[in-house]
């Protein structure tokens, strides 16, 4: 689908495209990420540990989870987006058609996220929004919201991608 202008906004079909950013905006994405971590370590919950690459423009958020020890977060300062993901699983080595089709149904139930294929062919929560839209409450989102689908989708696709080597930690 061809681009085109409507507005003095660049869209694709009826979607917008992110307007590109400011150096300036997107070093503000940067500092509110670097605020918010700071804050949720003193906290001592979730968030075990933080680090950042600022040439890359790219921050780890290391997480405690229930289901899996641990869920990092990566949050990539893009021209236009906060680009965030985290590793849900490894390929799957069996029932693979089973576990992508768990997964893909999954999808609809994300808020601004979906389950997608890395390089690798493991499987990845990722998502992005505006750098112009973000905020300290979307990051908690973000971050909120991947350790949640994670560690809710994790048992269940590795059960099935992993049969008879995985074994979930706690009763259900």
């Amino acid at each position: 689908m061809p681009l085109t202008a409507d507005a003095s906004r660049l869209t694709r079909g009826n979607v917008p495209i992110a307007d590109i950013a400011s150096p300036a905006e997107r070093a503000a994405c940067d500092a509110v990420i670097g605020r918010w971590a700071e804050a949720r370590l003193a906290e001592g919950g979730a968030v075990a540990a933080v680090d950042r690459q600022p040439e890359l423009g790219r921050w780890y958020v290391r997480l405690r989870g229930e289901e899996k020890d641990f869920v990092t977060v990566w949050l990539t300062v893009r021209q236009r987006t906060l680009h965030h993901e985290a590793q849900v699983m490894p390929a799957p080595e069996v029932n693979v058609v089973q576990t992508y089709e768990y997964l893909l149904r999954r999808n609809a139930d994300l808020h601004q996220m979906r389950f997608a294929l890395g390089p690798e062919d493991a499987v990845y929560l990722v998502g992005e929004v505006p750098v112009r839209a973000f905020d300290a409450d979307e990051l908690d989102r973000i971050v909120g919201s991947s350790l949640a689908y994670v560690d809710d989708s994790f048992p269940t696709a590795m059960s099935i991608g992993f049969a008879g080597k995985y074994r979930r930690r706690r009763s259900t």
